[in-house]
């Protein structure tokens, strides 16, 4: 028997580019981040391997009940898929190539990518539903909407993450997976919202 996954999914907070800690923004919203995500009463927590989303979970949990924190290399900071040039429309190959050349040969697995999906989608075994919580970073946020909207595996590139934005996917029995929730933000003041965003995309 399978029951229903919840999987809520949030970018890790503002980290400072030189050292990859937590700014002080960024701890405001991790905790911000946690307080929201209690309301859920999630039964796991996992984190990537890097401290920016590490010192992220470990602030969130600090909000939440009988969940320890959990390091997991699917949900650390790497491209997903890596497309070629046959996989892509016309008017979209060149940039969408260029993007991807530039992640350094060291963040680029789709190995993980692929163990990424085995592991965190699709319903849960048992009778019982699963709330899980992974904090981890804006290319697996992008590759997990891409594979849950069916949408061409190279459309993770496209797909962008705040700082501390929340997106939310359903994986029920018999149904198609369902993005409840992308990049959500409500959580935090205006002042701390869509840090770590392009500037030309925020609303």
């Amino acid at each position: 028997m399978a029951a229903t996954r919840h999987l809520y999914l949030a970018r890790h907070a503002q980290a400072d580019p030189d050292t990859g800690e937590l700014t002080e923004t960024g701890r405001l919203q991790a905790d911000l981040l946690g307080a929201r995500l209690s309301e859920f009463a999630p039964h796991a927590l996992w984190h990537g391997p890097l401290p920016r989303a590490a010192q992220t979970a470990h602030l969130v949990a600090s909000h939440l009940e009988d969940v320890t924190p959990a390091e997991l290399p699917e949900a650390g900071d790497y491209a997903p898929h890596l497309p070629r040039r046959h996989e892509l429309p016309t008017a979209h190959a060149e940039g969408v190539l260029d993007f991807v050349s530039r992640v350094p040969a060291a963040e680029r697995s789709p190995e993980l990518g692929q163990r990424a999906l085995e592991l965190l989608t699709g319903p849960v075994d048992g009778g019982t539903g699963r709330r899980e919580v992974v904090i981890t970073h804006a290319y697996l946020v992008g590759w997990l909407v891409t594979a849950a909207l069916d949408a061409p595996p190279w459309r993770w590139v496209s797909v962008g993450a705040a700082n501390a934005g929340l997106t939310v996917i359903r994986y029920a029995p018999d149904t198609p997976a369902s993005v409840v929730t992308l990049n959500e933000l409500t959580h935090l003041p205006h002042d701390l919202r869509w840090t770590g965003f392009p500037p030309h995309l925020r609303p």
